[in-house]
């Protein structure tokens, strides 16, 4: 990991609770609430501002754009929701561009491990019924949100321990 390792424990810390209820949110009711993404911009704008050298805070402005960017051009061709691409590009400043490969690795391996675990307890009624107005229970696409709030808890707990010094 190349990001450093205090900036990113109180990184995680502070989005922790976002990452649970974006995850939440989206199973419940298939969509990532804007709320959520100002929050964790607004986290970065504070905490980024506090935390990382000025210049590394400027520079991780722009992963903002470039990630909304993208993930506007995959809301228009159907491949992902708003909220997604909204939620994406708000993680995206917390994430050191030279960490970016691993990021993307970890993100495949989330997605599939929530998916799969996903799909199972929705298919297993004693589990479904604890939730049973969850809208991602009836619909056939997947509440991406799950796998966006774990790839950034993840990928911000691993870097507070195994990151830069």
């Amino acid at each position: 990991m190349l990001a450093p390792a205090y900036p990113s424990l109180w990184f995680f810390w502070l989005t922790a609770p976002i990452c649970f209820f974006v995850a939440w949110s989206d199973m419940a009711r298939m969509k990532i609430p804007n709320k959520a993404v100002i929050l964790t911009l607004l986290v970065f704008a504070v905490a980024g501002l506090i935390l990382l050298p000025f210049s590394d805070y400027a520079w991780r402005w722009l992963h903002i754009v470039v990630v909304l960017a993208i993930g506007f051009v995959m809301n228009m061709v159907g491949m992902l929701g708003a909220g997604d691409a909204k939620f994406a590009a708000a993680m995206a400043p917390f994430i050191a561009l030279g960490d970016l490969f691993n990021v993307m690795m970890l993100f495949a391996a989330i997605m599939l491990a929530a998916f799969v675990t996903h799909r199972l307890a929705r298919a297993i009624p004693p589990v479904r019924n604890l939730v049973p107005e969850w809208e991602s229970w009836k619909r056939k696409d997947f509440p991406m949100g799950l796998a966006l709030g774990g790839t950034l808890a993840a990928y911000l707990a691993m870097a507070a321990k195994y990151g830069a010094q």
